[in-house]
């Protein structure tokens, strides 16, 4: 099909779509591809995808569906012009394709092969970079007779396959990018249209209003949640209303002029990691609210099931998790803290009735009859119900006006420390917990039971980094162990356990946890406010008093105590924790001016490279002293504290926490907005032998020499080899990464054989993948002279260009060789690199 067909069947003079005149892209470094919801005579979404100059179109009448392999017919219509990849609007009754259009996803696309004989033959293989839509799709003709030809299109099976329709994605809309051929195009919006959504604003604020102690003012963003008190059974009367107690992540919103910010109840923003519910909240008539609710996972009877939770966000298969709403604190400017929570709640039941997006619900109630309520929770396999009084104002803290009634005896106890693991287990043996009393932590127990492998291996790693060497609190003297024998950490998780009651020395009876709560932190746990809401009081264990301990094992590096230095990290090469420490204090002197100052990921390895290692950037007090942190922006929204380091103390506390690998931004904390270099990670097919690597380093240098750079190169101690190019601080990210990418996609257009520019496996045979991507805002790369948490201890090592010939390999330098390196260096193999002064090239 072309154009001709699109202009015969539209009059331009009566409808706002783009004329047909053929688009000439100009600079666009990969072809676009639209998708566009159609509400014509049958809705259909619109797939289009540009090839030669056009977008090839198909009508899908059910939508992408982002199941691996599930099939949706897709009828092949005549192609549009490039300008129409930014039409939205209405097409007027009467006219071709009648209906309201809406950009539903937009981004760039690649084929695998040549489009044109691919669609020619049949079955077109491509990769979508969109919004909504990602990785690998296939299209496959199935009847070419007739003038629509049909075909069916699915998702391939890779890590953006899950259970989700296009209709599920709908909420909020992306943002159309510009087209490479002609501006915007839009149908008109009338004045009247925009005065619409005034007064539907105005319309919200006045209900608000209405209600009762409803006070014209705002609520700051940010605001504290309302926390329950706890009871033995749930009030009488008819004062109260009761709702399920969800087994979920309480979760708090803030929108305000349609950005909205998802905050867990210690305020960590949790916007990126739920952008289904976000986009929800976005789609609200409103323009600002404060909403609070429960994030849940929902089982096939309609129960919150918390391990599902903790496993859709653990795998960020978030599609299906429901923000469950039980107030509204504030709307449209209004602060509703001191209104009736009844009538709060039915002014939120009115709001959520104009969303039917499955994201979110209301958390529904009865009023009265507690009891009833309480056993009809239980009948129904629920952990409980929350009462609430009906005419509470909403409290920011905790208070008696909210209780909460469990059907078993669960609590939530600090960590202090665990136990070694016995026979076949893993990981440990059992958790000591405790509980603050009066300011004070006090030991309450343990528990041994409840947990599965990985769950063993997961809270292993996690408090191996919050390893400490004197003992959290004091034991009772009656516990059948010794503090030697326990492994202590620094109190930092909560977790939540069912139990039997408490013994008579003060500990808790037959244990068994239930889960993590990555939602609450130590300060949480206020034993003092929940008995004196009827909650029975155990009896206080005997103290007695803490000993700071140094183990006797411990050594000191440099300026640190390096504790357990005996543990071995490479168990192949039976390298000790105290060898690793000696090393980093050894090239401490070369390592540091990469490192000094820069936002740092860092990866860490508890129990050493042969088990699970986790990559960690934030900041947590636990690292040490000696480690600073930067308040930075996140990309979803909010900000959070990246930890950085500014001297060999910072170096060295940073490797008693086990960290192994240093990979430093590519701009300082003090201007995280101004990067000051370029990275270009050649990593190799396994068929590229090594000599080729080196001349493509080399190559590489030339092409940035013609650029007016000079460059650097470094052996990453894996396969791969690192040109750096230092730059004046001055541009931007967007600037910086837009040189990567066009200096890549150059090196890839004079060599095609020999480099690829994607990170697709099936490109790669034969060839070096140019990885530009290390050049954006938050990525990193490993630093010159820092160990890689690989067999054998390799180094990521710099070199002088005239020594790259001699190099064997990347991982070429292990410890011991790195080690003996930086003692007999006269001088450094960068020298130079600070005194360049370069400007960052123009594009184009």
């Amino acid at each position: 099909m072309s154009l001709r067909e699109y202009v015969r069947k539209r009059r331009f003079d009566e409808t706002p779509e783009p004329s047909g005149e053929r688009g000439a892209k100009k600079g666009s470094p990969a072809p676009i591809f639209v998708v566009q919801l159609h509400h014509a005579r049958a809705r259909h979404y619109d797939f289009r995808l540009e090839v030669d100059g056009v977008l090839k179109s198909w009508a899908v009448p059910k939508g992408p569906s982002l199941r691996a392999g599930e099939k949706r017919l897709a009828v092949e219509v005549e192609d549009h012009p490039l300008s129409y990849a930014t039409f939205e609007g209405d097409i007027p009754e009467g006219q071709y394709g009648a209906g309201h259009v809406d950009i539903f996803d937009h981004g760039r696309w690649s084929a695998h092969g040549e489009p044109l004989p691919a669609l020619a033959k049949g079955r077109l293989d491509f990769t979508l970079h969109g919004q909504r839509l990602r990785g690998d799709w296939t299209l496959v003709r199935t009847r070419r007779e007739g003038r629509q030809q049909q075909w069916l299109l699915f998702k391939r099976s890779d890590a953006q396959a899950r259970d989700a329709e296009s209709d599920d994605l709908l909420g909020k809309k992306p943002k159309p990018a510009a087209s490479p051929a002609a501006p915007r195009t839009h149908a008109a919006k009338t004045p009247r249209a925009r005065s619409a959504d005034k007064a539907t604003s105005k319309k919200w604020r006045a209900a608000a209003l209405a209600l009762p102690g409803a006070r014209a003012r705002p609520l700051a963003a940010g605001f504290a949640p309302q926390l329950c008190a706890q009871a033995q059974a749930p009030p009488a009367g008819g004062r109260w209303l009761h709702e399920s107690k969800w087994d979920g992540y309480r979760l708090l919103a803030d929108l305000d002029g349609g950005r909205v910010v998802l905050r867990s109840r210690n305020d960590l923003d949790w916007t990126g990691e739920l952008p289904e519910i976000a986009a929800a909240i976005q789609a609200l008539p409103v323009a600002g609210a404060r909403l609070d609710g429960e994030m849940i996972a929902v089982d096939a009877g309609g129960r919150s099931d918390f391990s599902a939770l903790q496993e859709a966000r653990k795998s960020g298969d978030t599609a299906h998790l429901r923000y469950v709403l039980f107030d509204l604190p504030a709307l449209e400017g209004v602060d509703l803290t001191q209104a009736p929570l009844l009538q709060r709640k039915q002014l939120l039941e009115k709001l959520l009735k104009t969303s039917r997006d499955p994201a979110l619900g209301l958390s529904s109630h009865l009023v009265g009859n507690g009891a009833a309520v309480f056993q009809e929770a239980r009948r129904h396999g629920l952990e409980g119900i929350v009462s609430k009084r009906v005419d509470a104002p909403y409290v920011q803290g905790r208070a008696s006006t909210w209780i909460k009634i469990k059907h078993a005896d669960t609590d939530e106890f600090a960590v202090v420390g665990y136990t070694a693991p016995n026979g076949s287990r893993t990981g440990f043996g059992s958790l000591l917990l405790a509980r603050p009393e009066a300011g004070v932590l006090r030991y309450v127990g343990r528990v041994g039971s409840g947990f599965d492998d990985a769950l063993l291996k997961t809270l292993a790693a996690r408090m191996g980094e919050l390893r400490r060497p004197s003992p959290t609190v004091a034991l009772p003297s009656h516990v059948p162990f010794r503090s030697a024998s326990v492994r202590w950490v620094e109190p930092r998780l909560v977790v939540e356990v069912e139990f039997r009651g408490w013994a008579k020395e003060g500990l808790l009876r037959q244990a068994s946890f239930l889960r993590l709560r990555d939602d609450k932190s130590v300060e949480d746990l206020d034993m003092t406010k929940n008995a004196a809401k009827g909650r029975a009081a155990r009896p206080a264990p005997r103290q007695s008093p803490v000993v700071a301990a140094t183990p006797k094992k411990a050594r000191t590096v440099g300026s640190v105590m390096v504790t357990h230095p005996e543990r071995v990290v490479y168990p192949d090469a039976g390298i000790t924790k105290q060898q690793v420490a000696e090393y980093y204090r050894a090239v401490a002197g070369r390592i540091l001016p990469e490192l000094i100052g820069r936002p740092l990921s860092i990866l860490r390895c508890p129990d050493g490279t042969g088990a699970t290692c986790f990559f960690q950037k934030h900041h947590a007090d636990a690292l040490g002293a000696q480690v600073r942190y930067v308040r930075l922006r996140e990309k979803a929204g909010g900000s959070d504290r990246y930890l950085y380091i500014d001297d060999e103390a910072g170096l060295l506390e940073l490797v008693q926490m086990n960290t192994i690998e240093f990979h430093p931004w590519g701009a300082y904390a003090d201007a995280p907005d101004r990067p000051d270099r370029m990275i270009f990670d050649l990593d190799p097919a396994p068929d590229v032998a090594w000599p080729a690597l080196i001349e493509a380093a080399r190559d590489v240098r030339a092409k940035l020499r013609e650029a007016g750079l000079e460059s650097f190169v470094r052996l990453t101690g894996g396969k791969g080899v690192h040109v750096v190019a230092p730059i004046r601080r001055g541009p931007d990210w967007a600037e910086v990464k837009a040189f990567c990418e066009a200096f890549a996609d150059a090196m890839v257009a004079s060599s095609p054989l020999t480099y690829v520019a994607t990170a697709s496996k099936a490109k790669r045979r034969g060839r070096i993948f140019i990885d530009w991507l290390r050049n954006t805002r938050g990525a990193t790369s490993v630093a010159s002279w820092s160990l890689r948490a690989r067999p054998g201890a390799p180094v990521a090592m710099p070199l002088r260009w005239e020594d790259l010939s001699s190099a064997s390999s990347s991982s070429m330098y292990d410890l011991a060789a790195a080690q003996r390196r930086a003692a007999r260096l006269r001088r450094d193999p960068w020298q130079g690199y600070d005194a360049l002064d370069q400007r960052l090239p123009q594009v184009g």
